[in-house]
């Protein structure tokens, strides 16, 4: 399937019809990170019927996602970036991952197709460090050999909510730029020296569409979705890649995930192929939930998405979790919540 043949609607918050509910349909609520917001409206539509789970998720970004799951005001939180072992202890949280996707470079740049333009790391760091400001730069152009680069300013936007996509595209940023690492650093909210703010994935990828000369960053489906521009990217390895299902998979089979709270971490892997900014997107659900019947129905929703939800997540050029992450997951449900 063509990336840019898929579309679906990547609104805020998904509330599915109740057109065809049972009597005994349970409900489940969810909140947070917006880049997985896509894949988990796709798996709630097709989990309903087999499980009689309705799923309402609110894509409100993973900090919000945090403070509500800690307020104990939605049945599970997701996050981009995960959380520690401390953090999780103090909070009485159980983590696990869902599934994994892709941070793609999104530009409105007149004249410039998808996947034409040539981008590189440390350009991507002093763009967003206010250093590089428009797209005729002697970088820029170094890097895009035969390509006519319009004198047009860079209009670089960013998430304005903490974000855990905002995590993943600093915590690249701060592999390969020391002075972002020094100036900016790693968070799900951090001072961007330029650019602007969109509330969203959504809002960041209407901004660019909107703005000529922008660039921004969202998850791939949100590029896929509002038929975006994307970029190559050069890797660890030295080559440029492209944003596809084959570079992402060879980022994803690094993944270590003997860690704690399965936190994962594949930014900048080595791969000759692989993309550079691929990680995890997490749940958090309590180990002391107010009502275990809820708890266990989320659990019993994931079970089902792990279970039938690979497909889908592929069109959408997610990367589902390995077999043996999934056994992994369900046995640390078994001993921290007793099912």
């Amino acid at each position: 399937m063509n990336r840019r043949s898929i579309l679906l609607g990547a609104g805020a918050a998904l509330t599915l019809p109740a057109f065809g509910a049972r009597a005994e349909e349970a409900r489940i609520t969810g909140a947070g990170a917006t880049f997985p917001n896509p894949i988990y409206q796709k798996w709630a539509e097709a989990a309903r019927g087999p499980t009689g789970i309705q799923l309402n998720y609110q894509s409100v970004g993973s900090g919000a996602g945090i403070n509500q799951i800690r307020n104990r005001t939605v049945d599970f939180g997701a996050t981009d970036a995960p959380l520690t072992a401390e953090r999780l202890t103090e909070n009485n949280l159980l983590q696990f991952p869902t599934v994994m996707g892709s941070v793609v470079p999104i530009v409105n740049i007149p004249g410039i197709a998808n996947d034409q333009l040539k981008l590189t790391g440390p350009i991507l760091a002093d763009i967003y460090l206010g250093k590089i400001t428009r797209w005729n730069d002697a970088q820029i152009v170094a890097a895009n050999p035969g390509t006519t680069l319009p004198n047009l300013a860079i209009a670089p936007a960013y998430r304005a909510d903490g974000s855990g996509t905002t995590f993943v595209w600093v915590s690249y940023l701060s592999a390969v730029s020391p002075e972002w690492k020094d100036r900016v650093g790693v968070g799900t909210s951090v001072r961007f020296p330029a650019g602007n703010g969109a509330r969203g994935n959504e809002g960041v990828a209407g901004t660019v569409r909107q703005v000529r000369g922008a660039i921004g960053y969202v998850e791939n489906a949100y590029a896929i979705t509002n038929r975006l521009v994307t970029t190559q990217l050069r890797n660890k390895a030295g080559n440029f890649v492209k944003p596809e299902q084959p570079s992402f998979m060879a980022a994803a089979s690094a993944a270590d995930w003997n860690v704690p709270g399965f936190a994962a971490n594949i930014i900048d892997t080595t791969g000759p192929a692989a993309w550079p900014i691929v990680s995890p997107t997490f749940i958090l659900l309590p180990t002391n939930p107010t009502e275990p019947a809820r708890s266990m129905h989320v659990r019993r929703f994931f079970d089902w998405c792990f279970a039938n939800g690979d497909a889908l997540a592929r069109e959408l050029e997610y990367i589902p979790l390995p077999e043996a992450t999934k056994t992994a997951i369900r046995a640390a449900w078994r001993t921290q919540l007793g099912a």
